[in-house]
């Protein structure tokens, strides 16, 4: 019998143990047979892209110096308690590793941070993913450094904002809204600014970890159940990119709901159409950085992906940011995910200390403060 003590299985039935450590072994010879069946066709799939003319390599393009370069991640919690909710909103942005002709230094990571309280409502969480995008693209805009890492889709912002800002047409209330709708044109501007990337010493770029479009497997006529990066991490060579292609537009037309902005509705719909046109700009490729790292998505504005001098320093800040094995994304990225991820964790702490206050300073009966401030669950996400 398998010794389960100390183990992730160590409180679960030792039969429930059994059928999954069986149907584990099931899955394994799958996955066999399935990496098998991608190495016989990886020649035959490099050659494809050869054909179409997709493969270019980082050496063919101009010269350039490690560039400096930080990451921005952002997360969200929501704390159920008994009388309302905590929420909190965290972003941070943290530098990368310091090229070494590099004198200046950042000496800490920059972060917004927005915590209050709210009554029970049921889309308070797609409220705070806008507020977290927004946050997210604030820092980016003011990081000083050339390049900076967007963690998700350069698209992402636009989801949120228009999920947020619909949510909080129909909830005016909440503090969450409110604080979404005069910061709005705010988030907007910055967004804007990280789509034109026309500032030569500045190139913001997206690094989605996960993503179900395929504009490599359709120009090349992959079967769809291939997805682009993991048939690129064991095609493409280190050092080697794809030729960027437009990103995959969705059938319907990108849009952000602004009606809820109502004064400043006009000022918004300007900027609004400016980012929609960017948008259908957007270019994609991948790029493998070493042998011990798989290709990685990259998201760009066609200002950067359509000059090679611009491009060098961006695939030069995303090599020399992925010198660790140990990790699947550039370091800063890395860094900035770890950070924002224990936002959630913290929320109980928060909790605590308001008990504590409230407890000091409440004349009334003390255990009813405890009851109202009691937890059930904690809602997290991330961007």
């Amino acid at each position: 019998m398998l010794e389960t003590n100390n183990t992730p299985f160590a409180e679960l039935p030792a039969a429930l143990v059994d059928e999954v450590l069986t149907q584990t072994q099931d899955v394994s010879r799958r996955l066999l047979a399935a990496f098998d069946d991608l190495k016989s066709k990886r020649q035959t799939w490099r050659n494809a892209l050869m054909q179409k003319d997709l493969i270019r390599k980082q050496a063919a393009l101009p010269f350039a110096n490690p560039p400096t370069t930080c990451g921005i991640d952002g997360s969200m919690a929501i704390e159920r308690l008994l009388a309302l909710d905590l929420v909190a909103v965290g972003s941070v942005a943290v530098e990368g590793l310091t090229p070494p002709s590099e004198t200046r230094y950042w000496p800490e990571p920059r972060h917004l941070v927005y915590v209050n309280t709210e009554i029970h409502y049921t889309d308070t969480g797609s409220v705070l993913r806008g507020i977290m995008a927004g946050n997210e693209v604030q820092l980016a805009k003011d990081a000083p450094h050339e390049v900076v890492f967007l963690d998700g889709s350069l698209t992402t912002p636009t989801i949120f904002f228009n999920q947020a800002l619909s949510k909080a047409a129909e909830a005016p209330h909440l503090r969450v809204s409110k604080y979404l709708l005069e910061h709005t044109v705010t988030y907007l501007e910055a967004y804007r600014t990280i789509l034109q990337s026309t500032r030569s010493d500045h190139f913001w770029v997206a690094m989605p970890k996960y993503t179900t479009k395929r504009e490599i497997g359709e120009q090349v006529g992959w079967h769809s159940a291939y997805e682009d990066r993991g048939i690129l991490s064991l095609v493409l060579e280190p050092g080697e990119y794809t030729h960027p292609l437009p990103l995959k537009n969705p059938e319907s037309d990108w849009h952000i709901n602004l009606a809820p902005l109502k004064e400043i509705r006009e000022q918004a719909q300007k900027v609004e159409r400016e980012i929609v046109k960017l948008l259908n700009s957007i270019k994609v490729l991948y790029f493998r950085p070493a042998q011990w790292w798989p290709a990685l998505r990259v998201e760009l504005a066609q200002a950067i992906a359509d000059n090679p001098n611009r491009l060098a320093i961006v695939l030069k800040g995303i090599e020399h940011q992925c010198q660790a094995a140990a990790i699947m994304e550039p370091y800063p990225l890395y860094m900035a995910d770890r950070m924002v991820k224990h936002l959630a964790r913290s929320i109980p702490v928060f909790r605590q200390i308001a008990s504590q206050n409230l407890a000091e300073n409440y004349t009334g009966d003390i255990g009813e403060v405890f009851m109202s401030l009691h937890g059930y669950r904690t809602e997290t996400g991330v961007s």
